[in-house]
């Protein structure tokens, strides 16, 4: 066993002659290198070695004049630092031989290195302890390319470094720039950053990660501002018996070693011996490889795994491609999102051993595969899974987990504290957790394996997409490329941020992290940020042969990265590849704020800069309009559905005439969402002009529509985020109905969303009436506010007040409801929740009516009836017209169906409708709501003489008009 080394640190650089005041010549002492810690001994985890604490709080400074650490946990400098104090990197190396730097006045300007991390801020005599001084000289301003991938700094001054500089080898030190007056005073100094330079000179497309031929493993690092790279090579996943430590080579910022083949199936740790800005000193950071495809329990190691071998392959792997259920066209699309650990933990129709993991899918006869058989059967495509990548909060060893005493909690009443104490006593130890904290993108989460170690996560994760590919559904993907968990030389989740500090994560014009996404918001304007992103796509694609992904606060990616992923991934051929990237679709929050609202930082992928690109967003205008209010809102606002002007729930809404507006605005709003949320689809709104989506209004001003094809579009009304569905309509609706109007209440809300043109998104149990308590964020509340019931007897609701972190300030408000035993549904109301969704998917997809591919073809078909000052309130009726074969105008596109008209009657009561444009047709209601277990929608009638329809309280109701034979 050999014992691992101090890194080597190549000599210093040489310095270069310069001219110079005798003033700046002082020296400064130099100190000791410093590491983050020692070199671990054989034996030890790698990552569980203790960090020394700061010794010097935010407000001292040591001796050098800087503060000794940087908080990179707070986008805020502290406002106690000087101008000048070297804590900052304000200075921008744009390019080869450009820096920009948001300076005043005409002063000499000059660039200093220390390779050793020794450079120190006098108050009078500016930078010491460098090894290399550099007059820089003053520019004509930025260059257009600069600006463009720096538009937040276009104001800068550009300066100018001398053209036989070693820039490459200047990138390996501490940076820092210095301004002096004409009297050779200070007046003004900040360290770097430089992404910009490093993308000028270092972007690279060659291998990385492990890469395996038939005689050799080989390592590939991109590290360009590395010192030194060594990589440690284990025999098992505990770190226990090393093996050899091997050197990496580098070569134009790519370390690379060559191996023995035999290497597979072991375990790597890369110590990277680099310069960090945080801590401002050079550190000895142990990581693991941002490619990795495999890894020990907890992220402890890398796994030397080869996703190829055979071994690793369900039978029948390599012909999935041929056995995935067809998808015609994007807007034959429907999803279904899913949590891994939900849909089986509380599921005992599956082995305890393989409940809440990636196995639980492969159970074809258990309760929760049979349930997702029946939505598949009657129309769902595709099953979306929150995030399923390596991801911290969660411990991959089942064993430290924590659990809570399901059986003391189940005594306790409905609305207590005490359910929520003992969860959240717990939740940072138990399985629990969403994932929305990544660590490493392109590895399956540990603790949804039956083993973390080894090759299992990698098998089951294939035998899952196997197994819903085989029940006709594909997956989706829940890709969190905005943010990552950690940063620094220190934490054990930071990765990115080791190898390459500095470049990974967007920081503000201080030099500090950005964190408006959570934490440690990522570049994806940065040249090899784009491309882990995009290696990583086509990883998730090729290897484990997913169908879709859909993006995590997309808004905050590059539109250019989103848009060089869509055509990587529409590349993907089943001959070359063994997958068919043209059905791959790809969607995602496209929420504008933080540091890249109105393109502050290049066109960003929010949702008015994807028009015409074929990438969907979420539709937030129709979930607020259907349900009312917003997720930021009063909790009691009504909408649409949930009794605004109808049934008021006592909030104060104002007047009635405001609630009239109100309510009209909402309908518009639903109405132009479902018709795809065309930007350009013309019609009659509330005031009873004729009338653009665009040219509709809402959220300060903002249209309501921006999509050039319905494609664009993922209409919702509930997701992971906030209350469920249930939860929503029995906050909001008034507090004497009863729960069976609720019921039908969820029901009209799903029907919305299924009969929409666009792309329907359902979170899972929106067709069980699945509540969550009330609680409005359960991403660590643990499976008792999370749990999903498969046998149909419970929807989970009244299971105590929700965790007081999130909830608190609602609790005077769901306290009495959790209370009231009249709020909870029973199983009939259950079934009868899933027989209407059933319906509604199976209208959905009996008329590809109810999917038209363009935006044309809605504007051509669609029409809103009921419309204008004049129309009843809480009523939308909608009808879709089909052509007739050698009939000049429409074409034909349904067999079966000539013309189909929705009714969505929100009202408390029966309504009728009627409209000259109905008379005489032939009419009749669908043959699904014929059969269906309803029997309010039953009653739903159609006068072909008066051209009316009467339609029952809180019911959709389709009419349909079936083709001559």
């Amino acid at each position: 066993m050999k014992s691992l080394q101090l890194p080597l640190f190549p000599s210093p650089i040489k310095p270069k002659r310069v001219t110079v005041s005798p003033r700046l010549l002082h020296p400064t002492p130099r100190r000791p290198r410093r590491h983050c810690h020692a070199a671990p001994a054989a034996g030890i985890p790698l990552f569980s070695l203790p960090c020394p604490p700061p010794t010097e709080t935010i407000a001292s400074f040591n001796r050098r004049g800087v503060l000794s650490r940087c908080k990179t946990m707070s986008n805020e400098a502290p406002e106690s630092i000087p101008q000048g104090s070297l804590f900052y990197s304000k200075a921008y190396w744009v390019s080869e031989f450009l820096i920009a730097w948001d300076v005043d006045g005409d002063y000499s300007c000059y660039l200093y290195a220390s390779r050793n991390a020794q450079l120190a801020l006098s108050s009078n005599d500016g930078i010491q302890g460098y090894e290399e001084k550099i007059k820089l000289e003053k520019s004509d301003g930025l260059p257009v390319k600069v600006i463009e991938k720096f538009p937040h700094i276009r104001d800068y001054k550009a300066y100018q470094l001398p053209c036989d500089v070693d820039v490459r080898d200047l990138l390996k030190c501490q940076l820092a720039v210095a301004t002096f007056g004409f009297d050779g005073k200070c007046c003004n100094a900040t360290c770097l950053q430089l992404p910009g330079v490093l993308d000028d000179l270092f972007s690279y497309t060659g291998p990385l990660g492990a890469v395996f031929s038939e005689q050799a493993v080989s390592l590939h690092l991109w590290a360009p501002t590395a010192q030194n790279v060594k990589a440690h090579i284990y025999s098992d996943s505990l770190g226990s018996n090393l093996l050899e430590t091997v050197q990496l080579v580098e070569n134009d910022g790519v370390w690379h070693v060559r191996g023995p083949r035999h290497w597979e199936g072991c375990y790597y740790v890369y110590e990277v011996c680099v310069y960090h800005y945080s801590t401002m000193q050079v550190e000895n950071c142990f990581a693991n490889d941002p490619y990795a495809r495999g890894l020990a329990s907890d992220g402890r190691s890398t796994l030397i795994v080869d996703l190829y071998s055979d071994r690793l392959k369900p039978p029948g792997w390599d012909n999935l491609v041929n056995e995935k259920p067809p998808i015609l066209s994007f807007s034959d699309i429907s999803i279904y999102e899913m949590h891994i650990r939900d849909f089986s933990i509380n599921d005992n129709s599956v082995d305890p051993e393989l409940r809440g993991g990636y196995l639980a899918f492969t159970l074809q006869d258990s309760l929760g595969m049979l349930h997702l058989k029946k939505l598949s059967e009657a129309g769902l495509t595709h099953i979306h899974l929150l995030p399923s990548f390596q991801f911290a909060g969660v411990d991959d060893e089942k064993e430290k987990w924590k659990c809570a005493d399901t059986n003391k909690l189940e005594e306790l009443p409905s609305d207590s504290e005490e359910q929520q104490a003992h969860i959240t006593a717990i939740q940072e130890e138990d399985g629990y957790n969403w994932g929305y904290n990544p660590v490493l993108w392109g590895v399956p989460k540990g603790s949804y394996a039956s083993n973390a170690n080894g090759p299992h996560r990698i098998i089951e994760f294939r035998k899952m997409v196997k197994s819903l590919n085989q029940v006709g559904l594909r997956v989706v993907l829940d890709v969190v490329y905005n943010h990552l968990h950690g940063s620094g030389p220190h934490d054990m989740n930071s990765v990115l941020d080791k190898i390459v500090p500095g470049y990974y994560l967007r920081r503000n014009k201080d030099g500090c992290i950005e964190h408006s996404t959570c934490v440690n918001n990522t570049a994806s304007e940065h040249f090899m940020v784009e491309r882990l992103i995009i290696d990583d796509l086509l990883h998730w694609m090729i290897d484990y042969k997913v169908d879709g992904f859909r993006f995590d606060l997309m808004g905050h990616i590059m539109k250019h990265t989103m848009m060089k992923a869509k055509a990587a991934l529409q590349c993907l051929s089943k001959e070359r590849d063994g997958i068919d990237g043209s059905n791959i679709y790809i969607y995602g929050e496209g929420w504008d704020f933080g540091e890249v609202a109105k393109n502050a930082r290049g066109i960003n992928a929010s949702q008015f800069n994807l028009l015409g690109t074929g990438i969907g967003s979420f539709n937030d205008r129709f979930r607020d309009a259907v349900l009312g209010g917003s997720p930021f809102g009063h909790p009691l606002q009504q909408g649409f559905v949930t009794g605004l002007l109808l049934q008021p729930n006592g909030h104060d809404h104002g007047t009635e005439a405001n609630m009239k507006l109100m309510l009209a605005s909402s309908k518009d709003h639903i109405q132009i969402g479902m018709a795809g949320n065309l930007k350009d689809f013309v019609f009659t709104d509330s005031d009873g002009k004729e009338v653009k989506g665009s040219e509709v209004l809402t959220y300060g001003g903002t249209p309501v529509a921006y999509t050039l094809c319905p494609m664009e579009t993922v209409n919702y009304v509930s997701a992971h985020d906030n209350e469920t569905l249930f939860d929503i309509i029995s906050m909001k609706t008034h507090m004497e109905i009863s729960v069976s109007e609720r019921c039908r209440i969820n029901h009209l809300a799903t029907s919305i969303v299924a009969l929409s043109q666009g792309i329907p998104f359902f979170h899972c149990g929106d067709e069980m009436l699945r509540s969550k308590s009330l609680d409005r964020d359960s991403y660590n509340s643990g499976d008792w506010f999370n749990r999903l019931d498969f046998t149909y007897n419970s929807n989970n609701w009244g299971v105590g007040l929700p965790p007081k972190d999130k909830n608190e300030r609602s609790w005077p408000l769901i306290k009495p409801r959790l209370a009231n035993p009249s709020f909870k549904p029973g199983k009939s109301h259950i079934l009868a929740a899933i027989n209407n969704f059933l319906d509604v998917l199976r209208i959905r997809y009996s008329s590809p009516l109810f999917r038209l591919k363009t935006a044309a073809a809605v504007q051509e078909r669609v029409r809103f009836l009921n419309t204008g000052p004049s129309s009843i309130p809480g009523v939308i009726v909608m009808s879709i017209e089909d052509g007739y074969e050698g009939i000049p105008g429409l074409t034909k596109l349904d067999p079966i169906f000539s013309y189909i008209v929705m009714i969505f009657n929100a009202s408390p009561d029966e309504i009728s409708f009627s409209s000259p444009v109905m008379r005489a047709r032939t009419l009749q209601l669908h043959p699904v709501q014929i059969m269906s277990l309803d029997e309010v929608v039953k009653k739903s009638v159609y006068n072909a003489s008066s051209g009316s329809f009467t339609v029952p309280a809180r019911t959709t109701s389709v009419f349909v008009e079936p083709r001559k034979s």
